[in-house]
């Protein structure tokens, strides 16, 4: 079974909103490609889907803007060639070697991570919510960067239970930012 990570920027204060002070530097770049490389295919809602295909697409000139360098570029490449899987009930289509889920969440998902491969992502704010609500996420990635925001969206904000994480990893980037990577603890889903 291939396993579901959940990876986002945040704030040290948990807005995890892409706005918040957030700005990639080539380090961070190079560790995001880095993590997209290690997925077979990326689960998007809708709202995230839409977002990375007008940040990330390859223009249909075939060149890529000019604020665009080579860090963002080869994020660009990882994320245009994987599958990708969009969770919305809204989207009439998707491309950008997309295909649109719209069964039951939890019952997609499970067929999803029984294929093979190396592992899935998931990004953004709303679906990782529901995910980490029917127990489908299987690490957690943040890259916490030394910013207060100080309002914004909060990281799984509203999780009916509450959910023990064990440490994996921890990374410090030159930033000061901290990427860190846990899975969740066997029975450790606790009223919130």
């Amino acid at each position: 079974m291939r396993p579901l990570r959940y990876s986002i920027n945040l704030t040290l204060d948990g807005c995890c909103h892409h706005e918040a002070g957030l700005a990639p530097d080539e380090e961070s770049m190079r560790y995001w490609t880095a993590q997209l490389a290690r997925a077979d295919a990326l689960l998007l809602g809708r709202v995230t889907y839409q977002m990375m295909e007008a940040a990330w697409r390859r223009p249909a000139t075939g060149r890529w803007p000019a604020w665009m360098g080579e860090r963002e570029v080869e994020f660009a490449e990882v994320i245009g060639g994987a599958r990708k899987h969009v969770v919305s009930r809204t989207l009439a289509e998707a491309d950008w070697n997309a295909e649109l889920v719209r069964d039951d969440l939890g019952s997609a998902v499970r067929r999803l991570k029984q294929e093979p491969g190396a592992g899935l992502w998931v990004g953004g704010v709303t679906l990782p919510s529901a995910l980490a609500d029917l127990g489908l996420i299987d690490e957690y990635e943040f890259l916490v960067h030394p910013v207060l925001a100080g309002r914004g969206p909060t990281l799984l904000a509203g999780l009916r239970e509450r959910i023990r994480l064990e440490l994996l990893d921890r990374r410090e980037l030159g930033s000061g930012a901290l990427a860190l990577r846990y899975r969740p603890v066997d029975g450790a889903a606790e009223p919130a």
